[in-house]
């Protein structure tokens, strides 16, 4: 490696990939504000339309690590723009459809395009920004999807209230074909002189049980907090008595929280991740009794979704990066199964939620279904605890930093 041609700052690249993954976050979870309308619309019950986000969730899962393997040997900006398109075309039709299996079946196919972004996106930025910079660029890159929490989502949210929950749809479809242009111009073309890629070694990387055992924690975390995140809109309108208005402005305060608490997570985890997870699982257990207690309190439960942002979101770069470290040298298929395993957190989380939700527990429903997964949390967390080597405290290791490749 020459130094010399390292870049100085990080290449624009970074900042669209950050608006790719951005897209990614905010279709993702953008029905959570909308469920009502969405039912009201297709005619069907709010649990029924809650399974927009279960889909979404299942094709995630199949997805990125299935994505992560086929695209291995494919032209980084090919995958990309084609993922970008998928994306697109997927939200015309659900923008145009008033079918639900027609919606969720767009749903799982933009959920398998948005596998292959995630899959080949922080693989190309720490590419593009050299291994000094490597690390931030992922940071900006995966802190787009966080980001999206923050604006995307309530923004999305407050746009389908307004002029109808197919507007947003139509917006990220042709957001995504300006982006598609934009990653095929600015990802650069690939030369034949890097090593050449090995499935067999991305496989190879799994044999370490405790890469398991984050992936468990990984579908842990999302379960637990996705399962009251999904039906949030019927838990501050029914129990908390909010205007359904209301709604985009408490997903920005869960939005604000995942931002912080996956900064500040990241950050601290560097140096005791073991502090930060089981602090954040706590944490997140008691917001959650909390929630179900004191859910009929608009204030108390706009403070609690704030801090299950920020508890519930904390751990994920920890997850993410011990998941890499412990795959070692071909961390790529363990850094997408990650993904895979807090998307498959989230598609049984809201699946169960959305039973509980037509239960006579009704709204408070998920948020008691989320409780109970966040107690399975220790379980995986103790073991993997033990597991550690002494001295081995660092989520990336002593002196090493991690760099997907």
């Amino acid at each position: 490696m020459t130094s010399d041609r390292e870049p100085h700052r990080l290449p624009l690249l970074t900042y669209v990939l950050a608006a790719g993954v951005f897209l990614m976050g905010t279709t993702e979870f953008i029905v959570a504000g909308i469920l009502p309308e969405i039912a009201a619309d297709l005619g069907i019950s709010v649990a029924n339309a809650g399974l927009t986000i279960t889909v979404f969730a299942i094709g995630m899962i199949v997805g990125t690590p299935t994505m992560a393997i086929l695209t291995l040997k494919l032209p980084k900006r090919v995958t990309l723009s084609l993922a970008l398109f998928v994306f697109s075309l997927g939200h015309i039709v659900v923008a145009l459809s008033g079918d639900l299996p027609t919606i969720l079946i767009m749903r799982f196919l933009t959920a398998l395009a948005t596998g292959a972004f995630w899959a080949v996106a922080a693989v190309v930025a720490a590419k593009a920004a050299g291994p000094r910079l490597a690390s931030k660029a992922l940071g900006i890159v995966l802190g787009g999807g966080m980001l999206a929490n923050v604006v995307g989502v309530p923004l999305g949210s407050f746009a389908g209230q307004s002029v109808g929950w197919r507007g947003p749809f139509w917006a990220l479809a042709v957001i995504a074909l300006v982006a598609m242009v934009v990653v095929f111009r600015q990802v650069p073309a690939e030369d034949d002189s890097g090593p050449v890629p090995s499935v067999r070694a991305e496989i190879a990387s799994l044999k370490d049980g405790r890469v398991w055992l984050v992936f468990a924690g990984a579908a842990i975390v999302c379960g637990s907090s996705l399962a009251v995140y999904s039906f949030i809109a019927p838990l501050l309108t029914e129990n908390s008595g909010l205007d359904a208005s209301a709604v985009p402005l408490v997903l920005v305060a869960y939005g604000v929280g995942a931002f912080i608490g996956s900064n500040l997570g990241g950050g601290l985890g560097a140096k005791r991740p073991y502090t930060v997870l089981w602090t954040a699982a706590a944490a997140t257990f008691l917001v959650l009794a909390a929630l179900f207690a004191f859910s009929r309190s608009a204030a108390v439960t706009i403070v609690l979704v704030g801090l299950l942002g920020l508890f519930g979101m904390s751990t994920n770069p920890i997850l993410i990066g011990m998941a890499v470290r412990f795959a070692d040298r071909a961390p790529t298929l363990a850094s997408a199964l990650t993904t895979a395993a807090f998307n498959f957190g989230t598609a049984i989380g809201s699946w169960i939620a959305g039973i509980a939700l037509e239960s006579a527990l009704g709204a408070s429903g998920p948020v008691l279904v989320g409780g109970i997964i966040a107690a399975l949390y220790f379980l995986p967390l103790a073991v993997l605890t033990l597991r550690e080597k002494p001295g081995s405290q660092g989520a990336a290791g002593p002196g090493r930093e991690v760099v997907p490749v």
